[in-house]
C-alpha cells in the first residue's frame, strides 16, 4: 500500500498556524540550480581536457550529460508529483522495490550521494578561498576551511526551513548573476579565439572508456538535477510546481554549462586547460581573457557559487534521513525537528560525517567515488517509473514523463553503461563506493532485529 505523504499526515494533525513550512516553485528551482551549479562546472573541465583531450568530445559529453539529466528529471517529476513526500528517491524505491533497497539508497545518500558531494564541493571552496585570501588561508589545510563552510551552512539551515529557503534564493541569484557577468565580460574580450575549438593539442587519443569516466565528472556537475525532489513534501502545490522546477531548472543548468565551456575554449586551447594545476580551470580561463587581475573576482564568484551549491545539498540531504526515521528504519531520534521545521538531528549527523570525509580523500577521488554510487541509485529510482505504473496503475499521476518508455529507459541504459566503464577504468573508487553501499546491509539487518526485539 502506498504510504501517506508525511507532509499531508502532519498537516492533518496541525492547526493552520502550525502547518509544515512550505516553499514555492521558484525556491524549489533555486534549490536545483544552486545544487547543480557549484564546484563541478568550475573545476571538472580541466580533468576532461587532461583525460579526453578533444574540445569536440568534451562539449559532446556536456550535451549528453544535459540530455541524461533532463531524462532523469522528467522521470523524477512523475514520481514526485504522484508521491509528494520529503525524501526523494528513498520514497520511490521503497514503494517500488521495498524497504531494503530503499534503506540502501538512503544510507548511500547520507554517506556518498550528499556526504561525498558536499565534501568535494567544500574542498573546491577551500581552494578558491586560498586564492582570494592567500595570507589567511594559503598555508591552511583545505580541510579546515572546507569544514568551516559545512558547519556555517548547517547552522543556517538549523534556523528553519523558511529561513534556509530565503538564504538559498539570495545566494542562487547572486551566483547566477555573477556567472553571467563573468561570461559577458569574457566573450566581450578580444583576448580569446574560437579556433581553440578545433584544436586537438591535448596529446590524448579519446577512448570510449575514458569518455565514460568523463561522463562521471559531467554527471557529478549535473547531479543537482534531482535536488527539488528531496523537498517535495515542503513545496506548495507539488503536483504542479515540482515538475516545472525539475524540468526548467535542468534545462537552464544545461544551457549555462554549455556557455561556460564555450567560455573556457574561447579563452584557451585544450592543452592549456589540461596543464597542471587542472582544478582551477575557471580561474585560468578568466585570467587569459580578462587579465591576471580577474583572479580575485573569479575566486570570489566561485566561493559564492560553491557555497550556494553546498548549501542546497546541506538542506536537501537530511530530508532523506528524516524520511527514513519517519519509516522507523533508522533511529527515530534522527527524525527530530526543531520548532521551525528543520530536521535538526539529521543536519548535525550529516555535518559530522562530512567532516570525517574531508580528512580522507582528494577532490577527484571523491567525485568518482560519489558519482559511481549516484549513477546506480538514480538508475534504480528511474526504474521505479516502470514498476509503479504496472503495480499501481490507479495511482494519481498529475504529471507523466513524456516519451515513455524511451526517455526513462534511455536514462537507465546510459547510466548503467557509464557505471560499468567506471568499474573498469577506475576500479579503486568504484569498489570503495560499492563497499560503502553494501556496508548498509548489516546495519539494516541489525536495526530490523533491534526493532523486533
Amino acid at each position: 500500500m502506498l504510504h501517506l505523504p508525511v507532509a499531508e499526515a502532519e498537516n492533518q494533525q496541525l492547526g493552520p498556524s502550525q502547518a509544515v513550512p512550505r516553499v514555492g516553485g521558484f525556491t524549489a528551482s533555486c534549490v536545483l540550480v544552486s545544487n547543480a551549479v557549484g564546484s563541478g562546472i568550475f573545476t571538472t573541465t580541466g580533468f576532461l581536457a587532461r583525460d579526453v583531450g578533444d574540445p569536440g568530445w568534451i562539449l559532446a559529453l556536456w550535451v549528453i550529460g544535459g540530455a541524461l539529466a533532463l531524462a532523469g528529471a522528467l522521470s523524477y517529476a512523475e514520481l514526485g508529483a504522484a508521491m509528494p513526500r520529503v525524501g526523494g528517491e528513498y520514497v520511490y524505491l521503497r514503494e517500488a522495490f521495498g524497504r531494503p533497497l530503499a534503506f540502501l539508497s538512503g544510507w548511500t545518500s547520507f554517506t556518498i550521494g550528499f556526504g561525498a558531494a558536499i565534501a568535494a564541493a567544500s574542498i573546491g571552496f577551500a581552494h578558491y578561498l586560498a586564492v582570494l585570501l592567500p595570507q589567511a588561508f594559503a598555508e591552511m589545510p583545505p580541510s579546515v576551511a572546507a569544514g568551516a563552510l559545512v558547519w556555517v551552512l548547517t547552522g543556517i539551515h538549523l534556523i528553519g526551513v523558511e529561513e534556509g529557503g530565503r538564504f538559498q534564493r539570495y545566494i542562487t541569484l547572486l551566483k547566477i548573476g555573477g556567472t553571467l557577468l563573468l561570461l559577458t565580460a569574457g566573450f566581450a574580450s578580444a583576448g580569446g579565439s574560437w579556433e581553440h575549438l578545433s584544436s586537438e593539442e591535448g596529446g590524448v587519443e579519446p577512448r570510449l572508456g575514458v569518455a565514460a569516466v568523463g561522463l562521471i565528472f559531467v554527471l557529478y556537475s549535473y547531479s543537482g538535477w534531482n535536488a527539488a525532489s528531496y523537498i517535495a513534501g515542503e513545496i506548495e502545490r507539488p503536483e504542479r510546481n515540482l515538475p516545472r522546477a525539475l524540468a526548467a531548472g535542468t534545462i537552464f543548468v544545461a544551457l549555462l554549462y554549455l556557455a561556460v565551456n564555450l567560455f573556457y575554449f574561447y579563452a584557451l586551447p585544450v592543452s592549456a586547460l589540461a596543464a597542471e594545476p587542472v582544478l582551477p580551470v575557471a580561474e585560468k580561463a578568466a585570467s587569459a581573457l580578462i587579465g591576471s587581475g580577474a583572479s580575485s573576482a573569479v575566486a570570489a564568484l566561485l566561493c559564492v557559487s560553491i557555497a550556494g551549491a553546498s548549501s542546497s545539498m546541506v538542506w536537501a540531504g537530511p530530508r532523506v534521513t528524516w524520511a527514513m526515521a519517519d519509516d522507523g528504519v533508522v533511529p527515530r531520534s534522527l527524525g527530530e525537528k526543531s520548532r521551525s521545521g528543520a530536521p535538526r538531528a539529521a543536519l548535525l549527523a550529516q555535518a559530522v560525517w562530512i567532516t570525517l570525509l574531508l580528512l580522507t580523500g582528494t577532490f577527484e577521488q571523491l567525485v568518482v567515488y560519489g558519482g559511481f554510487a549516484i549513477a546506480l541509485f538514480s538508475a534504480a529510482a528511474v526504474a521505479s517509473v516502470f514498476v509503479l505504473r504496472r503495480r499501481l496503475p490507479e495511482l494519481s499521476r498529475p504529471f507523466r514523463v513524456p516519451g515513455y518508455p524511451w526517455v526513462p529507459a534511455t536514462f537507465i541504459a546510459a547510466t548503467l553503461w557509464i557505471a560499468g566503464y567506471v568499474l573498469i577504468e577506475r576500479p579503486t573508487e568504484a569498489l570503495l563506493s560499492l563497499a560503502t553501499i553494501l556496508a548498509g546491509l548489516p546495519l539494516y539487518v541489525w536495526w530490523k532485529w533491534r526493532m523486533v526485539k
